[in-house]
C-alpha cells in the first residue's frame, strides 16, 4: 500500500519485559483483598528487603536517593489459611511453549523445599499463554529433580498444573483450588 509522503505509518513499541507480571500481581492482590474482606485468609504481598544508603530531606519529605536489596527475597506472597502457613510465587511468561526456569531463582527453589519440609502449603502460580496456572511446589520440584530441561513446558503445567478460572470477586479464585487439593480429605 503507498501511503501519501506526509502521513507516517504506526509503527509498535518494541517489545518490552519491563512490569510483564503486573496484570498479574494486581489481580493477586485484589483477590488476596477480598479473602482479607471476607475474613477468609491474610495474605500478603512480601516487600524485598532495602537498605537506605543516602536519603535527602525536601519540602518536608524524605527522599530515598540510593537503597540496595539487603537480601534476596523468598517468594511474593505469603500468610495463613486455614490454619496452613501458605506461600507463593507470581510469575508471567511470554514463551507459549514453556516456563523457563530462569525465572525462579536458585534460593527460591531452596525455599521451596523448606516450606515442603515444615508442611506449609507452597505453589507457584503461572501466567502462559493467557491463561493462569497453580503449580503445586511438590509437582515443581519433582520436575526440576528429575529433567535436565531448563524450561518446563507448557503441556506439563497444562497436565500437572490446576487452571485458575477468572471471576468478578476475587479476580482470581485460587482459594479454591487450594482447598481441593490441599483440604479434601478435611472435608
Amino acid at each position: 500500500m503507498k501511503y501519501p509522503s506526509n502521513i507516517k505509518k504506526n509503527y509498535q513499541n518494541p517489545l518490552t519485559y519491563k512490569n510483564r507480571g503486573m496484570d498479574l500481581e494486581d489481580e493477586l492482590n485484589l483477590s488476596n483483598e477480598y479473602y482479607q474482606s471476607i475474613d477468609k485468609a491474610l495474605i500478603f504481598k512480601k516487600p524485598t528487603p532495602i537498605g537506605v544508603s543516602k536519603v535527602s530531606y525536601r519540602n518536608q519529605s524524605k527522599i530515598i536517593e540510593k537503597a540496595y536489596f539487603k537480601e534476596p527475597s523468598t517468594l511474593d506472597y505469603n500468610g495463613l489459611y486455614r490454619g496452613k502457613y501458605i506461600e507463593y510465587e507470581a510469575k508471567v511468561t511470554k514463551n507459549k511453549t514453556a516456563f523457563p526456569l530462569q525465572n525462579i531463582h536458585y534460593h527460591q527453589i531452596e525455599h521451596i523445599k523448606k516450606v515442603l519440609n515444615h508442611q506449609g502449603i507452597v505453589f507457584l502460580i503461572i501466567k502462559i499463554n493467557d491463561l493462569v496456572y497453580l503449580l503445586k511446589g511438590c509437582d515443581f520440584i519433582s520436575y526440576i529433580n528429575t529433567h535436565l530441561r531448563k524450561s518446563i513446558p507448557f503441556d506439563y503445567i497444562k497436565n500437572q498444573g490446576y487452571l485458575i478460572k477468572y471471576g468478578y470477586n476475587p479476580p482470581l479464585d485460587y482459594l479454591k483450588i487450594v482447598d481441593n487439593i490441599y483440604f479434601k480429605e478435611d472435608e
